[in-house]
């Protein structure tokens, strides 16, 4: 039986120059996961030259995937025979009906389906190497793993060879080390056999900024990974990516891929002039539409805590020179259908005011009202003692000569009235005082 695996998450880059220089900028890739577990395409043979054609998996009864065990669309399966990875295999496959040495199934070499940030397999001959900088081996090697080996080591580019072997360097003469068919880098890493890590003479290629914990972004459209992508994050990341494309009305995001599985552990998209959250996500809320969020400067910021940990996301960006339709305030939306007509999306237009933040009150100015007041109450308490002190010393320094007050008591009144008392001391009435 095929083991099953957990789901990884990559990408691949547009174009390669002869020297092998990366570039952020998406492709038409298929594929956004560095095994092609997302793979959703039409190929169903092996090779698109002399391939063997796929069986379909609504008659594969008697091997481990099907439609009878996986009726809901899990992995991609249904009533057809294109190529799918069910089982987080290092690459799509399909099983055949040519059965050579009890094999009943053949990895599918689908051009289309390379993650951007992959950028190829290549021969190593060893003289000269491929990559000629630092390198190192580990029998707990992942793709990320080799990646942050050789960023830390300020290289571009981090190669992988057999399974365990990592190599550093900054370039690759493509007349020297021609590309081949991803099959030939088709060995599983040995510290994660999800991820395809080379193989014997053969290595595969990835720029070193997938995966890294923040980041600065000016090209028209790229990709943006979580930290340590395609591993899982680790605990306690807090990483920032500036996005600024120049000349652009809004700036169109798409999740490809998101795995949050913690409840505090969250991504945001904020205005990158005045600070403002637009968009935030997590486990609970994870984005399912794209998001359009106006301006030319946009900040992603993910936090994770130090419990669980996940997959992450991978992330597309494109700048947008024409605004969006917009409709009331705020939050906008608008219906976009695909060329085929097959299906549509809701597309958010989450709206902001780059140089005019919002006008709410500074938590000092609060804290200096708050004193203000505070400082009044007391100088009003100690007016009013001051008064009551003065008025009891009037009081004890009165003379025989003033006027006292008499308090006359009865059953359904009390009555207060002032009189001019006769000089004998017996006329005094209990009740009376200075």
């Amino acid at each position: 039986n095929r083991a099953i695996s957990s789901l990884l998450c990559c990408f691949s880059f547009s174009s390669l120059s002869p020297s092998l220089s990366p570039s952020l900028s998406p492709s038409l890739s298929l594929c956004y996961t560095a095994n092609g577990e997302d793979y959703r395409g039409f190929q169903n043979q092996t090779s698109l030259h002399g391939g063997k054609p796929c069986l379909f998996w609504n008659e594969t009864f008697q091997h481990p995937y099907n439609t009878l065990k996986y009726p809901n669309g899990e992995g991609g399966l249904g009533s057809h025979n294109y190529c799918r990875n069910p089982d987080g295999d290092v690459q799509p496959w399909c099983y055949i009906a040519d059965h050579e040495d009890g094999i009943y199934w053949r990895y599918c070499d689908i051009p289309s389906c390379q993650m951007p940030g992959n950028l190829g397999c290549f021969k190593d001959s060893g003289d000269p190497p491929t990559l000629s900088g630092t390198s190192e081996t580990s029998n707990k090697l992942t793709i990320q793993n080799c990646i942050s080996f050789c960023r830390k080591q300020r290289y571009k580019l981090a190669g992988m060879e057999s399974g365990y072997a990592c190599f550093c360097g900054n370039e690759v003469d493509l007349r020297d080390h021609g590309e081949s068919p991803s099959m030939e880098c088709n060995h599983v890493c040995f510290g994660d056999h999800t991820q395809p890590c080379g193989g014997d003479g053969w290595v595969i290629i990835f720029d070193t900024r997938v995966g890294a914990c923040g980041g600065n972004y000016t090209s028209p459209s790229g990709v943006i990974y979580s930290p340590d992508f395609p591993d899982k994050y680790g605990a306690g990341r807090v990483c920032y990516w500036t996005v600024q494309v120049p000349g652009s009305s809004s700036i169109l995001f798409n999740f490809t891929f998101f795995d949050i599985s913690d409840q505090t552990d969250m991504v945001e998209l904020l205005d990158g002039y005045t600070n403002q959250v637009v968009a935030r996500f997590d486990w609970r809320s994870p984005p399912r539409e794209l998001v359009n969020v106006t301006g030319d400067f946009v900040i992603l910021y993910f936090y994770s805590d130090r419990t669980n940990q996940a997959q992450g996301f991978a992330l597309l960006y494109q700048g947008r020179k024409t605004p969006a339709f917009s409709v009331g305030a705020g939050v906008t939306e608008r219906s976009n259908s695909t060329s085929n007509g097959r299906s549509s999306q809701i597309l958010y237009v989450i709206t902001s005011s780059p140089g005019k933040p919002e006008h709410n009150m500074p938590v000092w100015t609060i804290y200096a009202l708050a004193a203000l007041l505070i400082l009044t109450v007391i100088a009003m308490v100690a007016k009013l003692l001051l008064h009551i002190t003065d008025q009891m010393s009037n009081c004890s320094q009165s003379t025989a000569s003033s006027e006292p007050w008499i308090i006359l008591y009865r059953p359904s009144t009390i009555s207060l009235f002032k009189k001019k008392l006769k000089n004998h001391h017996g006329d005094l009435s209990p009740l009376v005082g200075n």
